[in-house]
């Protein structure tokens, strides 16, 4: 099993959301983060903004369907913009609390 940790713009949470559901990815907690990348925020005209609000989706899936599960994270959450997002795979190695 493999979890599963995506940062992404906020305006685009519910479509990933709903795009993973429609994919069989039901179970997933969202969570409101604020961070900054490599630009180190935004710099308009006389206002800096040091950090953003994001949104991390966190969802465990079995080995077979990571690639699947992050094809539909990055077709959802793209923009095309500086600050899309990362997306950060690593090994769970137990689940204590599912039953199943």
């Amino acid at each position: 099993m493999k979890m599963i940790r995506a940062i992404i713009r906020p305006e685009r949470i519910e479509h990933t959301v709903d795009d993973l559901d429609e994919a069989g990815f039901v179970a997933l907690t969202k969570i409101d983060v604020i961070g900054r990348g490599k630009q180190k925020g935004i710099h308009q005209d006389n206002i800096s903004y040091d950090e953003l609000p994001k949104r991390l989706i966190m969802l465990v899936v079995e080995d077979e369907s990571v690639d699947q599960a992050i094809d539909v994270i990055t077709e959802s959450a793209f923009t095309g913009n500086f600050g899309d997002g990362k997306i950060f795979v690593s090994p769970v190695e137990k689940n204590l609390y599912s039953k199943n």
